[in-house]
């Protein structure tokens, strides 16, 4: 899109991507209008939101640009706070940040940016290399994101960084967010943790042998590494089971069963097509997991070989065609 002349609305969260994203697209001509917008924070946990308000606030200062606060806190909540709780809960594995995506920032916030005239909405999202974040976007509908401009998307890390400190940005040495999207530092197991608390149960290797206990069957993933309490046996350790009725693992030296032939299909629900899928010829189902070779059948991913690890129920499967984005969806088994 030639943005010379139009009216941009740029997400500015407070961060060097966003900041880096509004100098480019100023540089380039447009009317920009930097937003912040605000999320929902869980009561008694830390929160930064305001002070990346004011980073926010300091870019667009730096850069001349207008400056305004989107409040989706309710949209937030509702749609990404309560859905994490109510998947977790039911013992799967829920992606906050796809949601996150979906509802707030290329929903409530693309909402906002049309209502006030904004020609198009701008986010600091990688789509390539190593901060790829398209695995996050597949979700969001098809008409929105042809509407946004993705300034830093094809841009390594360290070349946002250096542009950072041309531009003169006051965000320019700030470190990346790792936390859930909004919470700021605060990460998935901390909000579990506040919600569901420990509740010690049971890990049983294959043959139902007990190997160590764990702190709740809510807060862990199939799949994931694991650090077992007073372990009978040495680890790793990677849970390939759950009961949640028990709150007992069922775990292994390896992502894979050792008793079970590794999966080579994939089934989702809830898919969200940029391109047919016919198209399809890998698909990520893990945030940097490998990407396997495969094809769709009906509402299937069928895997060229074995699977590298256990798909998550829950966890978002997304489809590629030569590094480009096809569409993604939902894991049911």
């Amino acid at each position: 899109m030639n943005v010379r002349g139009k009216k941009i609305f740029i997400g500015l969260s407070g961060g060097v991507d966003s900041a880096v994203s509004a100098a480019l697209l100023q540089q380039a001509g447009a009317r920009v209008t930097g937003v912040f917008i605000k999320g929902w924070y869980p009561p008694g946990m830390p929160c930064t939101w305001a002070a990346e308000r004011r980073d926010a606030m300091r870019v667009a200062a730096r850069l001349g640009i207008p400056f305004r606060t989107c409040d989706a806190s309710a949209e937030y909540k509702r749609e990404v706070i309560d859905y994490l709780v109510a998947k977790y809960r039911a013992g799967r594995t829920p992606n906050p940040d796809v949601m996150c995506n979906k509802e707030v920032k290329f929903g409530v916030f693309y909402r906002f940016a049309k209502a006030h005239g904004a020609d198009a909405i701008a986010m600091g999202h990688y789509r390539s290399g190593e901060k790829d974040q398209s695995y996050f976007l597949w979700a969001v509908p098809k008409d929105v994101l042809s509407a946004t401009i993705f300034p830093v998307g094809n841009l390594e890390k360290s070349k946002v960084r250096a542009l950072a400190k041309r531009f003169h940005l006051p965000v320019a040495e700030k470190k990346d967010s790792q936390g859930v999207c909004f919470l700021g530092s605060i990460s998935v197991e901390e909000f579990l943790r506040s919600e569901f608390g420990s509740k010690p149960g049971r890990a049983l290797d294959e043959q139902g042998n007990l190997v160590g206990e764990h702190d709740g069957v809510l807060l862990h993933t199939i799949g994931e590494r694991i650090a077992l309490h007073n372990a009978r046996r040495v680890g790793p350790w990677f849970v390939l089971a759950k009961d949640i009725a028990r709150n007992e693992f069922t775990v292994g030296k390896a992502r894979l069963s050792s008793l079970a032939p590794a999966p080579s299909k994939i089934h989702f629900t809830g898919a969200n097509w940029f391109n047919e899928p016919s198209f399809v010829t890998e698909a990520q189902y893990r945030y940097r997991g490998k990407r396997v070779p495969g094809h769709i059948e009906n509402s299937h991913f069928v895997s060229s070989g074995p699977l590298p690890e256990n798909p998550a129920p829950g966890q978002s499967i997304v489809f590629y065609h030569s590094g480009e984005l096809v569409g993604g969806g939902i894991i049911t088994g």
